[in-house]
């Protein structure tokens, strides 16, 4: 995929039908749901005495009741047969259940549409696997986060236009009831042509034995999913944002309605301009990244989401109308503008914070088990989904405001991101790497695709400043055990970042010949594990700004385990304040000024056979030399 463009995405058959059979599925959904939704809230007299409050609880939550039972047998339907015929057959349970809530709708019958709301969390049940699993099939690495960011925003814009459109035809006078009967088989059998678009996508394991009962099979497809740790760990993450969206959300009607005092448009402009967000961060996500996957956005997204839900309860504190208002009047009254910001924020941050988690999912899972991965995860959506509507009634039930709920979420959202960041902190690793290189630094890396997306390797690099660790780290589409000098090991402050990466702390023979063994044994561990492994073959910090001589080190460590060495060259780091170029180093790294260049440039990969300290040594001085 071009760097310039991931809507080209949209241009090509492997990518476009299917993006827009899962875009049409999303925005039908949401037509049904906030139609309905939006007639018991505003109108719920004339079709049931139920407590409204219950209700618009209770629907969301039996929308992803399904996920919890279904999603096991849809993982494996997912991962056994070829994904567009499935996409194809999905569509057309959802042009019959779209047919059964016409008739609900046409003879006010609440269960039918009760029943309906069931039908499509099924039907998104069974295609949540396909989705998630198709892209890795269809798209190449450097375009998988381009890939999921317009999946993502598409699935919110999706979600936006539902919204509005199902809020405004409902209520439309005489046929709003017509409107939405006949609309949402429309679209329907929209998303149906475009799934006869979709090309062939084989099935990963077409002789998978399906396991038809969902208890045991949830069990076992959680089992196998915790033994890959990164990736159970990428998917609590994730469900939990689906916790905290689903509270959020579920309260838009009634804080509309009982605290900004808006009618329905009102209720619109909320959903409007959080989809807005998330479809904005979504699409960020490929930028800040710089087309690879990176985690560190992940701790980004965390922190904004729990700062703007702390804002969106004092601003709410700050609205002080309480008269009737259209949408028109709503934003002229005093504070509005300030809950649109922090609805808008909470949507953008959640876009960077779950981008980045589907795609360490996608390419850190076992192929072959992938879809019931992603379906392992969507149980595990659908049971925070279920506990979240289980909170929310229950502090309604307390007393609790609906901003006393949105402060309660933002404060357990940042007591979840500390403990996800203390039990994984290669988030938080990658997270201070990636502010690190966008705000004291502009990072350019030339050719990254030559750094393996799996398999062992070591990386090999000139050594100019204390954060070069950092900058690399930063690059790599995957983790990296760095070798370093026990000194610089032991730095403040640095020193926890180098531990939380799994640094190897190495010694010289001569000043600690049990660390430097110790160091070795390490590196071949690594790397028979499949690790990449970095040293700085000149064993220590450039004084002058040139190359040190390479010691011998790459050589015992390519003869005792022989793997590919990539050599790699950085520029633009002599003279900072992270260097020992003289004088007071915050002097130096003012008189460079903010957002100093910085390039770093990958080689490439050197057979084992050739990877003498001489020959890597010329390879690095040549990649110096690139640059003008």
């Amino acid at each position: 995929m071009s760097k310039s463009s991931q809507f080209s995405l949209l241009r090509q058959r492997r990518f476009a039908p299917f993006f827009w059979t899962q875009f049409f599925g999303a925005f039908n959904d949401n037509v049904f749901k906030t139609a309905l939704l939006t007639i018991l809230t505003y109108e719920a007299l004339s079709w049931t005495s139920m407590d409204v409050n219950v209700l618009n609880n209770l629907i969301p939550g039996l929308f992803i009741l399904p996920f919890v039972v279904f999603s096991a047998t849809a993982g494996q339907l997912a991962d056994k047969f070829e994904k567009s015929r499935l996409a194809r057959y999905v569509k057309v349970l959802e042009i019959i259940i779209m047919s059964v809530a016409a008739l609900g709708w046409m003879t006010h019958t609440l269960w039918l549409l009760v029943l309906a709301v069931v039908g499509m969390g099924v039907h998104s049940t069974i295609f949540g696997p396909v989705k998630y699993a198709y892209l890795p099939q269809q798209l190449r690495p450097n375009e998988l986060v381009g890939g999921n960011g317009i999946i993502e925003m598409g699935t919110f814009v999706g979600i936006l236009l539902g919204e509005v459109l199902g809020a405004v035809l409902v209520v439309h006078k005489p046929w709003g009831i017509e409107l939405v009967a006949g609309g949402t088989v429309a679209i329907a059998i929209l998303g149906w042509l475009f799934s006869r678009g979709i090309p062939l996508t084989p099935a990963a394991e077409p002789e998978l034995k399906i396991n038809w009962n969902p208890v045991t099979e949830t069990m076992r497809n959680l089992s196998f999913s915790r033994k890959n740790r990164p990736v159970f760990l990428a998917m609590l993450a994730n469900s939990w944002f689906w916790f905290y969206g689903a509270i959020i959300l579920a309260q838009f009607p009634l804080y509309a309605k009982n605290y900004l005092h808006g009618d329905h448009s009102v209720f619109v402009l909320l959903l409007t301009v959080f989809s807005l967000g998330v479809g904005a961060g979504s699409l960020l996500c490929e930028r800040l990244s710089g087309h690879k996957v990176e985690i560190g956005l992940v701790p980004f997204g965390a922190i904004g989401l729990s700062v703007f839900g702390l804002d969106l309860f004092l601003a709410s504190l700050s609205y002080t109308n309480t008269s009737a208002v259209d949408m028109g009047s709503f934003v002229q009254q005093h504070g509005s503008w300030r809950i649109l910001f922090d609805c808008v924020m909470i949507g953008l941050f959640g876009g960077l914070y779950i981008v980045p988690l589907f795609a360490v999912i996608q390419t850190r899972c076992d192929r072959q088990h992938l879809s019931r991965t992603i379906a392992g995860m969507n149980i595990m959506n659908a049971l925070f989904m279920v506990v979240a509507a289980l909170v929310a009634l229950t502090l309604l039930s307390l007393g609790f405001t609906i901003p006393q709920i949105f402060l309660a979420t933002a404060i357990l959202n940042a007591l979840v991101a500390v403990y996800i960041f203390t039990v994984v902190p290669e988030y938080l690793v990658r997270f201070v790497a990636w502010i690190l290189i966008h705000t004291i630094h502009r990072v350019t890396t030339f050719n990254r695709d030559r750094i393996p997306d799996e398999g062992a390797a070591v990386l090999v690099c000139n050594h100019v400043s204390y954060v070069d660790a950092i900058v690399i780290m930063a690059a790599s589409p995957r983790p990296i055990r760095f070798v370093m000098d026990h000194r610089i090991f032991k730095v403040p402050v640095l020193a926890w970042l180098f531990k939380t990466a799994k640094a190897i702390p190495i010694a010289p023979a001569k000043e600690n010949p049990a660390l430097m063994e110790r160091a070795f044994d390490q590196i071949a561990a690594a790397l028979a594990d499949g690790d990449l492994v970095c040293i700085f073959p000149e064993g220590k910090l450039t004084s002058t700004g040139e190359m040190n001589e390479f010691r011998g080190g790459i050589k015992k460590i390519i003869d005792r385990t022989p793997v590919p060495v990539i050599p790699m060259a950085l520029r633009g780091l002599w003279g900072s304040m992270w260097t020992r170029s003289g004088g007071n180093p915050f002097q130096r790294s003012f008189k460079r000024g903010p957002l100093s260049a910085l390039q770093l440039a990958v080689g490439e990969p050197v057979a084992p056979g050739q990877a003498t300290p001489e020959f890597l040594q010329q390879q690095v001085q040549a990649l110096r030399g690139e640059w003008k």
